[in-house]
């Protein structure tokens, strides 16, 4: 039996994978393109149950690309050996399946703000219960790396040699997690009176310069915060303008968008990105290790 879910990758927050697995293999994506099959190799009886409950550790086997799935199950053997059979039913699965998967990840492991210890901003999630005690205590929020998602400097700031947007948020984070950071878990569907950021990070900052770099990170994220679930319209609206300028990410992202809050936007954004990719551009991280990460 084959199930299928998708849960964010943290930390740093990079994409809401997409999962499906079997009893001892598995299939995630982040873009519903590019597809990594991986097995398990080893099972153990210590802590760290994966996704679906198994014990042991994955290893890669195979990338395969949504558009040749269909010709991997008609030709098993096309390539000089068979193809293992477990790649064959998650192959069949995945051209019968519709993205994006649910999201599955309710437990959620919060940086604190030490003021009243709410919600700052988010560092892992879990699946399951029993998940949250294989995670390290950490009390320190990472931004996604400048190598993976570079964002432009301002003149003044290349005239002052400042280090990348990403680096200084993640900076201003930790000040403002104060000298003795805090974090803990929360349970969605019982913490619900809590404001959680609909963006995994607060954005009241209380100077201009910090709230400058916050919506900064957040604009250039756009094209992937807009795969989260549960995000209300306005806010998705809001990420949804933001995302116009990186237009070639929204269309590596777009198939995992939950849901569309203007479709006259996107449509828009879309034909763009379409019009760049004829005239031979790609998105800054195609070609680069940010693909799946998740363990």
């Amino acid at each position: 039996m084959i199930k299928a879910h998708s849960q964010r990758i943290l930390q740093p927050f990079s994409a809401q994978v997409q999962i499906a697995e079997s009893a001892d293999a598995r299939a995630l994506s982040i873009d519903g393109d590019v597809w990594e099959f991986q097995f398990i190799y080893a099972k153990s009886r210590g802590p760290g149950v994966g996704p679906g409950g198994h014990r042991g550790r994955f290893t890669r086997a195979a990338h395969i690309r949504y558009c040749d799935l269909q010709q991997v199950i008609d030709n098993p053997s096309a390539a000089g050996g068979q193809v293992d059979q477990r790649i064959l039913d998650l192959a069949q699965f995945l051209l019968d399946a519709q993205l994006p998967f649910a999201a599955a990840d309710r437990y959620e492991y919060w940086l604190l703000d030490p003021k009243d210890e709410s919600p700052l901003a988010l560092i892992f999630s879990c699946i399951d219960a029993s998940e949250m005690a294989s995670f390290p205590k950490l009390t320190e929020w990472a931004a996604l790396p400048a190598a993976v998602m570079p964002i432009e400097a301002s003149e003044t700031e290349r005239s002052m040699s400042y280090g990348p947007v990403n680096y200084r948020l993640e900076r201003r984070v930790a000040e403002r997690a104060g000298s003795k950071p805090k974090a803990r878990w929360f349970t969605r569907r019982y913490h619900e009176t809590e404001a959680f950021p609909p963006f995994l990070i607060r954005e009241d900052w209380d100077d201009d310069e910090q709230r400058d770099l916050c919506q900064r990170y957040l604009q250039r994220q756009a094209p992937r915060l807009l795969m989260l679930h549960g995000v209300s319209p306005n806010e998705r609206r809001r990420m949804e303008v933001a995302a116009k300028a990186n237009a070639l990410d929204v269309a590596r992202f777009y198939p995992l968008y939950p849901e569309i809050a203007d479709r006259e936007v996107m449509d828009k954004i879309r034909i763009e990105a379409r019009l760049r990719m004829a005239a031979g551009e790609s998105a800054y991280a195609l070609g680069r290790r940010d693909g799946v990460l998740y363990q």
